[in-house]
């Protein structure tokens, strides 16, 4: 064949076999499951931390190409590798195999298309199948499974951890460099160890050494040796100061500077600090005056004198707060309630509230005005005044009671409240009628009183809507001394606790208990506002309100449980969230309100529902008491926080 026609066949055959190669379908191939395995302690941890790392998730459900695929098994041992230093394994073994077959055999299984049109003639049809049939051949499923075993991990050797400078004297740096991990003999945890360098330049921030950088940070690993050798060193610099604080409020200003500049805690040139800037914060919100508080320290502006400058940014909060709702209670019957609070009446922070519950036998105004107090602890000083008249067929009472009062946050789980009450009372029984069985009241019988009282209120739980660990408590003593023929000389000490145990994720114990005292003997002097009484939703359930203690017979042979000088319960429940927001409870309730000194202590059990709604915690409570044989089934119902 002469050589230019050889060339022209050549070239002719190339083309041919190139338009075939392209005319050619790709393989398909649909990766449907990617499977980790790691053998050895902590496996599950370091399986999870190998499948976030995989590219190879990005193709299960897909069709890739056999090309793309070779890639990502290719890439698969080296982000497996990869994703186990951070544990400290430097030298696994990674075995990654496949399983693949070819979908075919599922279009063997059909000789006719089910979904084919029964009009068709049989030859399209024939020609429909196999064109099925060829695209069925060219797709194949595939399983990835990647074996791997860790090996002997990766121990430090040599460790060197320092500060130099003037942070090698604070007591919070040198506390977070005791605390650093890992140390000498212990596994190269990456994480651990970048969670404890994080820690100590946390330290250094918020104490002020904003200039602090590292002197040396080197972690050299030595695979032959399964050994680290681990230089790490800070220089801290010098630690800055506190400057003026410059509060900022938008789109208009609503309370004078010279008010909020009282509740910046430091003086300027004061050694920097970052609780002094979250107290001042926490202040700021405390007064409930602003939507928005920003404390923002700015050392990117300190000069030479290293004096930090604060930038308080405010925006204030809707001034007016109307609130309506509805109550019941089995005892005063159907009500409503209406309220109106003004956050700021003018720009020295003074604040006003109004409340009225009115209800079918029971109505109450409560007025009271509040204003800010910065002298010795961030706190109010209060007045008030509240109004109640209650008539129903076991009592007819009114009483009208003037408060004044000065609280303070001592700390951040310690209030105090320090107050004076001037209360007058009247009230009497309804144990009989008129004969025509109209209620009629006998012995009404008048208290004034004039008595100091003090108040605790401490909470340390690690979540204040709904705690899970932690411990919460209420101390208030008080007494004084009545005017009048039926004036009564009293004092009272009470108690109330709450503690908190979270056993997992979704299950908890909660343990309750209080105990009151009223020293004097002058009971029936003192009025029904001022003693104990036990039962009801927070008290003992499976028994109505106020149900337990020293009775009375009243207008129709019922009773009446007139109050006592002393009251003891417990409470011990468990609750426990089974699908997601909703959960159920147990519990056992047990006290008391006695005059004596042994208390008849009646107990309760139940069962309850509960429910994360998106305004509080809900608790629907079924209770029984044990100590009557023909107790009814009693329901309770409670909306909002623990404590």
């Amino acid at each position: 064949m002469p050589p230019a026609l050889l060339r022209l066949t050549v070239v002719r055959l190339s083309i041919a076999a190139c338009c075939l190669v392209i005319a050619m379908p790709a393989l398909a191939i649909t990766v449907t499951r990617v499977e980790v395995k790691v053998t050895g302690a902590d496996n599950e941890r370091l399986a999870d931390n190998v499948r976030t790392a995989l590219s190879l998730n990005e193709a299960v459900g897909k069709d890739v190409s056999g090309r793309r695929l070779n890639y990502l098994l290719r890439e698969a041992e080296a982000e497996t590798r990869e994703a186990l230093q951070p544990f400290g394994y430097y030298s696994p073994t990674i075995t990654i195999q496949r399983s693949d077959r070819s979908a075919s055999e599922d279009a063997d299984a059909r000789d006719v298309d089910p979904d084919a049109d029964d009009d068709v003639p049989a030859a399209d049809n024939q020609d429909g199948n196999a064109k099925q049939l060829r695209q069925a051949r060219r797709v194949r499923t595939l399983t990835v499974s990647i074996h791997v075993e860790p090996g002997k991990p990766v121990r430090i050797r040599g460790f060197t951890l320092g500060m130099d400078g003037e942070a090698d004297h604070d007591a919070s740096v040198q506390s977070a460099l005791s605390a650093f991990v890992p140390r000498k003999g212990e596994v190269l945890n990456h994480t651990l160890y970048e969670t404890s360098k994080g820690k100590v330049n946390r330290a250094l921030a918020t104490h002020g050494y904003f200039d602090a950088d590292f002197a040396a940070r080197r972690v050299e690993v030595t695979r032959a040796d399964f050994a680290a050798d681990i230089d790490l060193r800070w220089t801290s610099g010098k630690r800055f100061v506190l400057g003026e604080a410059t509060f900022i409020q938008a789109p208009k200003t609503i309370i004078r500077d010279k008010l909020l500049h009282k509740l910046v805690n430091w003086d300027e040139n004061q050694p920097y600090d970052e609780a002094e800037l979250e107290q001042l914060r926490q202040s700021l919100v405390a007064l409930d005056y602003f939507g928005l508080v920003e404390v923002l320290p700015q050392p990117e502006q300190a000069g030479d004198d290293k004096i930090v400058p604060v930038q308080v940014n405010l925006t204030p909060a809707p001034r007016s707060i109307y609130t309506t709702g509805l109550s019941y209670g089995t005892v005063s019957g159907p009500g409503v309630n209406l309220g109106v609070e003004r956050r700021y009446l003018n720009t020295r922070g003074h604040k006003a509230l109004g409340q009225l519950d009115y209800a079918r036998d029971r109505k109450a105004l409560t007025l009271q005005y509040r204003m800010p107090a910065f002298a010795w602890l961030d706190g109010w000083y209060t007045a008030s005044a509240q109004a109640v008249d209650e008539a129903n067929r076991y009592i007819n009472s009114r009483r009208l009671e003037l408060v004044a009062s000065r609280s303070g946050q001592f700390n951040s789980r310690l209030n105090l409240v320090a107050s004076l009450h001037v209360l007058r009372e009247r009230w009497a029984f309804n144990v009989a009628d008129n004969g025509g069985g109209a209620l009629a009241v006998i012995d009404y019988r008048f208290a004034t009183l004039a008595y100091p009282s003090l108040g605790a209120d401490y909470i340390d739980v690690d979540n204040r809507l709904a705690p899970r660990r932690g411990f919460g408590a209420s101390a208030v003593v008080q007494g004084g001394k009545g005017s009048g023929a039926n004036g009564a000389n009293f004092a009272q000490l009470y108690l109330r606790g709450q503690w908190f145990h979270g056993f997992g994720p979704d299950d908890r114990l909660i343990v309750r208990g209080e105990a009151g005292h009223t020293f004097g003997n002058d009971l029936l002097d003192l009025p029904p506002s001022l003693r104990y009484y036990a039962g009801g939703d927070r008290s003992v359930r499976g028994y109505s309100w106020h149900e337990i203690g020293p009775r009375i017979q009243i207008n129709g042979g019922g009773n009446y449980y007139t109050g006592a000088k002393n009251v003891l319960t417990a409470s011990v429940e468990y609750e426990r969230y089974l699908y997601g927001p909703w959960g159920a409870a147990v519990f056992v309730d047990s006290g008391s309100a006695f005059n004596g000194r042994k208390p008849q202590m009646r107990t309760g059990v139940g069962i309850g529902l509960r429910w994360k709604s998106p305004v509080g915690p809900v608790r629907i409570d079924i209770a029984h008491g044990l100590d009557q044989p023909d107790s009814p089934i009693t329901l309770h119902l409670n909306i909002g926080a623990d404590l």
